[in-house]
């Protein structure tokens, strides 16, 4: 532990709390908890309302909180919320603006403690509340310790210190609390502590807190039953996991426990979402590749990228800028030398031409420079945020000494917008990319004035702060009584971000609301391009925190050219999706340092199935787009050729996502909670329910070591099968080469390769029906959703979309595949001609049906379909179903 002193010295602990210095010793009283006093139930039967007191004064980390409010309330029937607060005192809380949900006192619809599949029960001295299952009695959370001698306390409620455990059963598997890159894996690791404070810090640094905060878990227990808890608390805060207990210590706010039933992990997300927001519609083109780098360096380069993308043949749907595009990194500008705007223009119509995209970074800082309407404009409707003696905060970020808009001003939204708006009128791009939003400074301290700036354009002395700036150590906000882990040092909370006793318009705190700057920038930002053109937003946001989902994309940040940054990339997606940020990805080959020809080529196999994908490198890194190396460049022809097939799979996951929370791309144990063997897999991951990625996260490896749960497994590059058996497989898996199955019981609906995603949703159908291969009796279930992919709502409705269901089944020589269609006027005319489903190919049947034995729609097959057995599948073709109709087809 480091000392603010430098003189060295020990910090024991004896029969109370001991604080050493070098000139003193003080002992501390350690808080002993809580005693009920008194107890009701709510007026509408939903729970109780409970008041606290100390059962002895402590002042260990300050002093204890006299008179406590305690509301437990059943929400939902798989919903319970238990809140504490100061019951004299109102406190900092998550804003309802930010996150909307049902106040303590809101009327519920069908309230009753009794009918939900939670229990809330409590001991009176010292106060513990314990949730359990209704069904079965299981305990879920209990903050009670069971003893004296227990290994944890019982609640701890200061002005500054905010200290609660909870037991955990034998062998449980925990999940989430983050933003951290893991290389113990996806499972939390006992033994270990989750710091939740958003750092600019590049994600190749591993175990330590990054760009997001999100104080929720997810526990599977013996057996797959699942339950997740979200702590709505946005300040500063440790989470340790002990193993047989969990234990949090936050640094202000309230304790508000948000409890879900589940009880299998689909059920929990579901829950999770239904509370802090459903997951945003994407724009079917986002789905597509993109590529960015910062470091193109004008125009030109811009073009020239696109161009050999088109000319190597390899997929690109967007093309990025980093900072480079800004006149002197100012934002909502465009260097008038490397990107003029009568030449950006052009350049752009010839992008949206070819049926492609242009996405470009904005950072929320605003540069203080004489002759900046942003910066006029901001000032005119003072919508910055406020040092402590009231004048705007001054922070240093690429364009030297900027002020940093507050996301909570009333006027925001509508300063925002415009900036927006009118930066659209010189630059016709489709999404915006939010980034250093946690919010990143170069500089640490508040009361900064402008010093003298280094000489040089060289990123080291851009990076160096030349702000003159006060340390103001003395804060109680600064120096708070207990010292989060801030990045693996206890750091100041303020360094390189806004001072935490910085101001917002209504008197808010920083120090409350820093985890949430990301976030509210997210929201605004999502608004005002909704504004825009009523078209689906696009927003990629770096900082993240509960409900960022709801607005915006995200990617796991400045991760490095490393093997190690490439497997750690599949535990920091599938974590993202938990946290009901569905729409994540990694910098595919790695964005700081040198990659080499394998790592990309690897890299590449894997990122074509990240729900997000998207190459991007730092400007000191060489450049590696996916046409650098001839092997590379094949290896992504075929693999996004794959990705670009399955664009009608991945866009009916968004769907699915923005209707129930569900990630995209998921842990093996979101669909098999029952196998224990999938609770520690790390190196795997589904899309859906069907899809199994399997790739190569080892130098020089020619093969990798796969699980498959028990059932038919099928290649998706050549339909050869495998037979799970709940147990790992040995695949070969030469450099060209990644192993993607797809599951038994599923159906793929697929359209062709193209090099866009607006020409291949253009082709007709294929279905890829998927059978048990050892059984005469099986069936398959799937779902296409289609829309324009680009009107705001992403819902079923007459004429702007269709969802069909396909189901199939098998029975010895016989068999069926069937459509049922909801609202099929849309998938009828959007497509000239309408999309039909031309070709379906059946995986496990162990003979071909014949065309006498088939029939379509109740008539005989006409002479037209083609049956085909290549051995591993059976093709039936030139079928021509309309896709909007409802079909069957029987043998």
């Amino acid at each position: 532990m480091a000392s603010r002193s430098s003189t060295l010295f020990l910090v024991v602990f004896l029969c109370g709390l001991l604080v050493a210095s070098s000139s003193l010793v003080r002992a501390f009283t350690p808080s002993k908890g809580y005693n009920l006093i008194s107890v009701a139930d709510l007026p509408d039967k939903s729970g109780i309302q409970a008041f606290l007191s100390p059962i002895a004064a402590g002042d260990d980390y300050g002093t204890d909180i006299a008179y406590l409010e305690v509301t437990a309330r059943s929400e939902t029937d798989d919903r319970i919320r238990v809140r504490i607060t100061d019951a004299n005192n109102s406190r900092w809380e998550v804003p309802q603006a930010l996150i909307s949900r049902p106040s303590e006192t809101e009327a519920l619809p069908s309230a009753s403690s009794s009918a939900g599949k939670l229990k809330f029960s409590y001991t009176s001295s010292p106060f513990g509340f314990a949730i359990s299952r209704a069904s079965t009695g299981e305990v879920l959370f209990n903050s009670t310790p069971s003893s004296e001698s227990s290994a944890f306390r019982p609640l701890v409620f200061k002005d500054q210190y905010l200290e609660i455990s909870t037991a955990l059963a034998p062998n449980s598997a925990l999940y989430g609390l983050g933003e951290s890159t893991r290389p113990d894996g996806l499972r939390l690791s006992a033994g270990r502590t989750y710091t939740l404070w958003a750092a600019d810090i590049g994600s190749f640094n591993v175990d330590i807190n990054l760009y997001g905060a999100y104080p929720y878990y997810v526990e599977v227990r013996d057996g797959g039953a699942t339950h997740s808890v979200l702590l709505m608390n946005s300040n500063g805060m440790d989470v340790t996991y002990a193993g047989e207990f969990l234990t949090y210590k936050a640094i202000g706010g309230i304790l508000d426990f948000y409890f879900f039933a589940g009880p299998s992990p689909s059920s929990v997300i579901d829950q999770y979402t239904q509370l802090v927001g459903r997951p945003a519609a994407m724009p079917y083109w986002s789905l597509g590749f993109h590529q960015c780098k910062w470091g193109y360096k004008d125009l030109e380069t811009l073009e020239s990228v696109v161009d050999k993308y088109r000319a190597a043949e390899i997929p690109l749907d967007t093309i990025w800028s980093d900072i480079d595009y800004m006149e002197a990194y100012r934002v909502f500008t465009l260097d008038p030398i490397n990107f003029p705007r009568d030449k950006m223009q052009p350049f752009l119509k010839k992008v949206h031409d070819a049926g492609q995209h242009y996405v470009m970074i904005v950072d929320p800082g605003v540069a203080v420079v004489q002759n900046y309407s942003v910066l006029s404009n901001g000032l005119t409707k003072d919508i910055f945020i406020k040092d402590s003696d009231g004048s705007s905060f001054l922070g240093q970020v690429w364009p030297g000494p900027v002020y940093f808009p507050d996301f909570l001003h009333p006027e925001i939204q509508n300063y925002w917008s415009t900036e927006i708006a009118e930066f659209y009128k010189q630059v016709e791009f489709d999404g915006m990319w939010i980034d250093m939003n946690e919010a990143a400074s170069f500089c640490t301290g508040s009361l900064c004035s402008i010093g003298t700036k280094p000489l040089g354009n060289d990123i080291n002395s851009i990076t160096t702060c030349y702000l003159n700036c006060s340390a103001s150590t003395g804060s109680r906000w600064e120096d708070p009584p207990y010292k989060i882990n801030n990045t693996n040092g206890m750091n100041p909370l303020s360094s390189k971000t806004i001072a935490v006793n910085a101001r917002h318009a209504g008197g808010e705190l920083e120090y409350d609301l820093h985890n949430m700057y990301g976030f509210s920038e997210s929201i605004i930002t999502y608004k005002a391009l909704r504004e825009l053109n009523d078209k689906r937003p696009f927003v990629l946001s770096r900082s993240t925190f509960v409900g960022t989902g709801k607005y915006a994309a995200h990617w796991t940040g400045d991760n490095a050219a490393t093997w190690n940054d490439l497997a750690f990339s599949v535990v920091s997606v599938l974590n993202s999706g938990l946290f009901g940020v569905p729409m994540v990805g990694a910098d595919i080959c790695g964005f700081n340092g040198n990659t080499t020809e394998e790592l990309c080529a690897r890299w590449i196999e894997l990122g074509a199935f990240y729900p997000f994908a998207r190459n991007h490198a730092d400007i000191r890194a060489p450049f590696h787009e996916l046409y650098v190396w001839d092997s590379v460049a094949a290896i992504s022809r075929t693999v996004l050729g794959l990705r670009y097939r399955l664009l009608p799979y991945f866009y009916t996951l968004v769907h699915e996502a923005h209707t129930t929370g569900a990630p995209i791309a998921r842990p093996l144990f979101y669909e098999y909670p029952s196998d224990p063997n999938t609770l520690s897999i790390n190196s795997q991951f589904l899309l859906g329910r069907g899809i199994l990625v399997s790739p190569v996260l080892i130098e020089n490896a020619t093969s990798v070591e796969a699980y498959f749960p028990a059932g038919t497994w099928y290649d998706l590059f050549d339909f050869s099968r495998i037979e799970g058996a709940g147990a790992n497989q040995t695949l070969q898996a030469p450099l060209d080469t990644i192993r993607v199955h797809l599951a038994q019981g599923s159906i793929v609906p697929m359209q062709d390769a193209a090099l866009t995603t607006k020409a291949a949703r253009m082709s007709n159908f294929t279905l890829v029906v998927a059978f048990g291969d050892g059984s005469d009796q099986s069936q398959a279930y799937g779902e296409l959703f289609v829309d324009d992919g680009v009107r705001v709502e992403m819902k079923l409705e007459p004429g702007s979309s269709t969802l069909i269901r396909f189901q199939a089944s098998k029975s010895g020589a016989q068999g069926s595949v069937e459509s049922e269609v909801e609202c099929g006027e849309f998938a009828l005319k959007y497509a000239q001609p309408a999309w039909s489903v031309h070709t379906i190919i059946l995986l496990g049947l162990s003979s071909p049906p014949s065309s006498s034995a088939m029939s379509i729609n109740n008539q005989p097959a006409p002479s037209s379909v083609q049956i085909s057995d290549d051995g591993s599948s059976v093709h039936l073709s030139n079928l021509d179903l309309l896709l909007g109709e409802n079909f069957s087809i029987t043998w």
